[in-house]
């Protein structure tokens, strides 16, 4: 999402959050747990999240939408995260955040695949998917979301509001095509990728984000959203994609689209981190630019066309 659109979405909500939700907000005596789908290691798994005062999701999409963002931050909250029998505490920072880092007992590991965590803060309980990454993994698969996942026409503030504000997780289009993409690349394995996502969608939305990934059959995925403030406005992608490269020694395959900045957020991660990214794969969205952009990446149109060439390179079936 782009920086002034996140602008723009905040101050002109800001009105009907003070006279729609912030009543229900103050009438609020519970906490609601926002825990996305989480990445670990054998010997490491992260779990991150935000405890908020919950605002009741009632109403149309556009004030659902408004609800979330205007939720209140818990800060100071008590949080306990169980997963495989390790417990780890913390306490929330000022936005209601908070990131635990669990270890296997000394001598044994976390068993890889897909796992469950449980997290648990004052008057709330959630689930939270990890997928515990085999060391043998090929490859983890690092994607965009707007335009590259969804139809959102970041590059039209008006559009992309209209998809912020007016769909939600079971009506937002998928871009034709990118379902099979993903699959393909962890199709006919022993050992499967993991999937993550990255994206600048507050996080207050990840409970959306999933449900769209669980409606059009992708592969189950991380997601690592933005947390709004003045100093996420831009460079939001690139810390988490030096924390990925820097906790998992995996190769990684980059997928983005010509929209924003992607190729040129993507080209720096290769040269920083030489020799672990397989392959970037571009789509071409509302805007493409100039050639120079794509060096060394491979540009496509229809998914149909990157599923072939991942299929030549040994990425895919």
């Amino acid at each position: 999402m782009t920086s002034l659109v996140v602008l723009f979405a905040v101050v002109a909500s800001t009105a009907l959050v003070l006279v729609v939700v912030f009543p229900d907000l103050l009438s609020s005596n519970v906490s609601g747990l926002i825990v996305p789908p989480a990445l670990g290691r054998p010997g490491a798994v992260w779990i991150a999240g935000r405890v908020v005062h919950e605002s009741p999701e009632r109403g149309p999409p556009p004030l659902r939408a408004l609800r979330r963002l205007a939720a209140l931050n818990w800060t100071g909250a008590p949080v306990e995260v169980t997963f495989q029998g390790r417990i780890a505490r913390t306490v929330t920072g000022h936005d209601g955040e908070f990131e635990v880092e669990l270890r296997p007992a000394p001598g044994e590991s976390f068993a890889p695949g897909l796992q469950l965590a449980e997290v648990e803060a004052p008057g709330a309980r959630a689930t939270c998917a990890v997928h515990v990454v085999s060391d043998a993994a090929p490859f983890i698969v690092v994607s965009d979301f707007d335009d590259t996942l969804a139809v959102s026409h970041v590059t039209s503030k008006y559009r992309l509001l209209a998809a912020t504000f007016f769909a939600d997780g079971d009506t937002h289009p998928p871009v034709d095509g990118m379902p099979a993409l993903y699959r393909s690349l962890s199709a006919g394995r022993t050992v499967a990728p993991a999937f993550a996502v990255v994206t600048g969608w507050p996080f207050q939305f990840a409970p959306r984000l999933v449900r769209f990934l669980e409606k059009h059959a992708f592969p189950p995925m991380a997601l690592f959203l933005r947390n709004l403030g003045p100093s996420t406005l831009h460079g939001y992608k690139e810390p988490v994609l030096r924390r990925l490269a820097d906790r998992f020694p995996h190769p990684l395959v980059l997928v983005g689209d010509s929209g924003e900045r992607d190729p040129e957020i993507y080209a720096a991660l290769a040269s920083e981190y030489p020799g672990r990214v397989l392959r970037i794969y571009i789509r071409e969205a509302d805007e493409v630019g100039p050639a120079h952009r794509f060096e060394g990446m491979f540009v496509f149109r229809d998914p149909a066309d990157a599923i072939r060439d991942a299929f030549e390179r040994g990425l895919g079936q």
